[in-house]
Parts: structure tokens; C-alpha cells; sequence
């Protein structure tokens, strides 16, 4: 465990983690059991549902713990009206109490991979070793990071706003460390591993009441005390520090992780403080999404900042196809037209490290990759529980 923490801590600017969210802050490193390592929304190939899941770094549950699914519902994005909790607890990996809203409940043992019904036939849910569908080159991406921290220190200049002018040499060989492992090949560093999960398949009317447009978060609470949440991928561990000390990241993420969507603008500064570092990846400053460039160069990253800090996973449940990771943002701009009939969210099958990194270095989806393009199982976003059996139900924490 240590050995990944210190991994970690290198990498606090890069988006590779090991995964979305794992390990952000001393609190969630002490318990596994509630440490979020990703989480999925996307809706049924029939349009009739909102499939989730939720993968924790345990490989057990924690019996005093709450698991929750938040989803907030609105006629549009940005808007929501109202909120759905789905939440649950385990007294064992066979027992498991879940609520959703306040009238559907699942109780019983959710281990087997069909999955427990509800009573009322309108929800499912799956719990249990499960392998991880996320995939990461974190290797290349810690390599890719330190020369771009060396370069840095030997003093490449910046913009006003605060974006490195890195030569286009320089630019190369740190896109070319991305895209490889230990000079070689990329590799998935994620291979085989075997995190708990939660999967749920519910009705979309029990989860729409404000709206079609869903913004979904999740979060771990202990005896009411949250120690552990995440949206979207990648956010909280990718842009709360920006060349700091261990200490600061690590008070950064302590505070993130006990503030909510609603009251997550006071990461704003910090957020755009990063943005700004991965604006000049690609070699360009000033292509970066949703940059303001007739703003003063304090405000450039602002709009961004804004819509990152707000962390919430946003799926249309008006469409059955998902392609596109941010698609419901992305909808929302001037030149967004065809993004709108997308429900956005995350499927198990999103190159979620590669589009991230690119819409915050180009403004583009594909700038940018860790060399990493698919898992090493294969997933299915259609049948249930979606998350494919792991090859050893012993496998270790990696």
C-alpha cells in the first residue's frame, strides 16, 4: 500500500491515478472498504433504465458503512429539481439493505451474478468481487509527469495566465512518454485487478422525478460522516494540486471529499491554477475547453474551473446511445448540435484517461493518449452485472 501511495503522490498533477479516485487522501487510504475507485451511469439499450456502478478498493464491504448513489434529475443541463438517494449497506458480502428514493427497497444476498430483484421488479443489484473496467498506463503517465516537472524547474517560461510555453521538442518527448511503459509498449497497470462493486439497474422513473437530464455522484459515509465521493472521472485526484507539497494536496483532497457539488466552487481557484499546466501538453496555449480567451489572463480557466468543480456525472436519459464521455456538456455549447443526441455519462467502455486529458490540453478528444486504448476484459454495458468476472476471485490489491 505504500508503495502505491508514494506513486500516487507523484502523480498528484497527472490524471492517472490508479485509478479515477483511488487512494486521494490519508482518511480514505486508512479504509479501503470505503474508498471509491470509480463510478459508471449510462442508460439501457431500451431507454428504460439507469444502469450504475460503483467500485470500491476493498475487497469487502464495510459493514457500518453507507454506499450511496446520488441522482439529481432537471428539465436540462444545467438545471436539476430534485434528487433520488440510492443508498446501501452491507452486513455482509451476502446481505445487503438498499433504498432507493423512499418506496424501493432490495434486501437479501446480491453476490450472485443475475443479481437480486426488488420487490417490485423495477430495480437490480449486483454485489461482489467484480475486475475493474477502468484502464490506465500509469507508468508512461508518471514518466510524462516528471519530465514535465524537470522541465519546469529548469525555468520554461509561462503565460500570463499561468500555461508553460514547453518547446515543441519538449512538448514530444513528454507525449512520448505518455504513450509508453518503461520505454516500451504501454501497458494497462490496472491488469487483473479485483475491486468490490456495486451495480444497479433501475427503472428510470424511479430516479427521474425532476427531469430526463441526471447528474449522479456517489459517496462513502461512516456513522455519518462522508470520507469518500466522486463524479466524474479523474477530477478529484487530477486537479488539486498544482506542483504542491504532499501536505497541501492531501488537505486539498480532505476538503474536497467533505464538501458536495453544491458547495464544491471554493476548489474553483486551485482547479484553474491545474488547468492552466495542462493547457500547454499538446504545445499550444489557449485551445483548452471552454477557454475564455477574452477574459483578463487570471479568468481565462474560470468557465471550466466552474464546470469541473461541480463534479456531477451528467447522463440524458432522453437517448439510449452513449459514445462520449462529457457528452452532456459538450451538448450544451454553441457548437454542440451533435452531441445532443447522446446520453453522455460513462459506460464501462469510455477512454476515460485519454478524453480527459484532451479536452483539458486541445479542447479536442483524442490529442492526447497514454498509449492504453481498451481494458484486458471484456466488459458489457448491456448484460447485467455489466463488469466482467475476475479471473482470480483472490486477486490482490496491485
Amino acid at each position: 500500500m505504500m508503495r502505491v501511495r508514494l506513486a500516487l503522490a507523484a502523480l498528484c498533477l497527472s490524471t492517472a491515478a490508479l485509478a479515477s479516485d483511488h487512494l486521494d487522501s490519508p482518511k480514505v487510504i486508512a479504509d479501503p472498504r470505503v474508498d471509491i475507485g470509480d463510478i459508471y451511469a449510462w442508460t439501457s439499450a431500451d431507454g428504460g433504465r439507469l444502469n450504475l456502478a460503483m467500485t470500491i478498493v476493498g475487497h469487502v464491504f464495510d459493514k457500518d458503512a453507507e454506499y450511496a448513489f446520488h441522482i439529481d434529475s432537471g428539465p436540462r443541463f444545467p438545471d436539476t429539481t430534485a434528487r433520488t438517494d440510492i443508498v446501501c449497506r452491507f452486513a455482509s458480502m451476502t446481505q445487503a439493505d438498499c433504498l432507493i428514493g423512499r418506496d424501493e427497497a432490495i434486501q437479501g444476498d446480491p453476490s450472485r451474478p443475475a443479481g437480486l430483484l426488488s420487490a417490485s421488479g423495477r430495480s437490480r443489484l449486483f454485489a461482489g468481487l467484480r475486475d475493474d473496467p477502468f484502464f490506465n498506463n500509469v507508468k508512461g503517465s508518471r514518466d510524462a509527469f516528471d519530465l514535465a516537472t524537470a522541465t519546469l524547474k529548469q525555468g520554461v517560461p509561462r503565460d500570463a495566465a499561468g500555461c508553460p510555453a514547453w518547446t515543441p521538442a519538449q512538448t514530444a518527448a513528454i507525449l512520448d512518454r505518455w504513450r509508453h511503459t518503461d520505454g516500451g509498449p504501454a501497458r494497462n497497470f490496472l491488469a487483473g485487478w479485483t475491486p468490490a462493486a456495486i451495480v444497479l439497474s433501475v427503472d428510470l422513473s424511479l430516479v427521474n422525478r425532476g427531469g430526463p437530464v441526471l447528474a449522479v455522484w456517489a459517496d462513502t459515509t461512516v456513522d455519518d460522516v462522508r470520507i469518500d465521493r466522486m463524479g466524474r472521472p479523474l477530477t478529484g485526484n487530477g486537479l488539486l494540486a498544482h506542483l504542491g507539497s504532499d501536505e497541501e494536496a492531501d488537505a486539498y483532497k480532505l476538503a474536497y471529499n467533505a464538501a458536495t457539488p453544491d458547495t464544491a466552487d471554493a476548489f474553483v481557484p486551485v482547479i484553474a491554477k491545474s488547468l492552466a499546466l495542462y493547457d500547454g501538453y499538446d504545445g499550444h496555449c489557449g485551445n483548452q475547453l471552454m477557454i475564455d480567451r477574452a477574459a483578463p489572463p487570471a479568468a481565462r480557466y474560470t468557465p471550466l474551473a466552474k464546470l469541473l468543480a461541480d463534479d456531477r456525472l451528467w447522463v440524458d436519459s432522453t437517448s439510449a446511445t452513449c459514445t462520449q464521455l462529457f457528452a452532456v456538456e459538450l451538448a450544451a455549447l454553441p457548437d454542440g448540435d451533435r452531441r445532443r443526441k447522446d446520453c453522455g455519462g460513462r459506460t464501462l467502455h469510455y477512454d476515460a484517461v485519454n478524453v480527459y486529458r484532451s479536452l483539458l490540453a486541445s479542447g479536442t478528444n483524442d490529442a492526447i493518449t497514454d498509449g492504453v486504448r481498451a481494458d484486458d476484459q471484456t466488459h458489457s454495458d448491456a448484460v447485467f452485472p455489466f463488469l466482467a468476472a475476475p479471473n482470480d476471485a483472490k486477486a490482490a490489491y496491485r
